[in-house]
């Protein structure tokens, strides 16, 4: 039963998502801890993995959270689940209706949708923020300063202002990745 919910959860993720991988996010997190998979904890800990991994974000979520929940078999349904409604659209547009794009309507539709993707991404990243650095998950939570986590932030933003005005570029998302990782091994496993 766990097999077949977990291929229908995150198909209709797939289905009904817009805006990639980061626009799928606020969905998984609603389905994955309503339905018990996951800890709101749990879920954080698995995009932090998910974004410091090769491959789409989503992908990889539906992969952690499968395998998490069904083991191989619950992996590879749930991402299955998650990549066949892309693939199936993309192969009927590449198909079938190769001048899409040249409509109003379509152009009207993903205007309409991509301030709606902006915004389900920013409540996320608000949310998991909230949550990770003050401890406030819902309404009734209480304030819980998370100094390190507010630590690991301010070096994050120090070395991308470092690096965007004395070296005249952008930070390396790699580099950044690296550095909180080696920020959280020393704060959270030695001190």
């Amino acid at each position: 039963m766990i097999y077949l919910t977990l291929f229908l959860v995150f198909l209709e993720i797939g289905a009904v998502s817009f805006g990639g991988g980061y626009g799928m996010i606020p969905m998984m997190m609603d389905e994955c801890v309503s339905r018990g998979f996951l800890t709101q904890e749990q879920f954080m800990d698995f995009v932090a993995v998910a974004e410091s991994t090769p491959g789409p974000i989503a992908v990889n979520m539906a992969t952690f959270i499968g395998s998490s929940q069904g083991g191989f078999l619950g992996g590879l349904l749930a991402t299955l689940g998650v990549i066949l409604p892309a693939f199936v659209i993309i192969l009927l547009i590449a198909a079938a209706l190769k001048n899409l794009l040249k409509y109003k309507g379509v152009q009207g539709f993903l205007s309409g949708v991509r301030p709606a993707v902006a915004a389900l991404i920013m409540a996320t990243a608000v949310t998991m923020g909230l949550k990770t650095l003050f401890g406030i998950g819902s309404v009734t939570s209480a304030f819980s300063f998370n100094y390190k986590g507010l630590i690991i932030l301010a070096s994050l933003a120090g070395v991308s202002l470092l690096f965007k005005f004395a070296l005249k570029r952008k930070a390396s998302p790699i580099l950044l990745i690296l550095i909180s990782a080696g920020l959280g091994v020393l704060l959270y496993g030695v001190f």
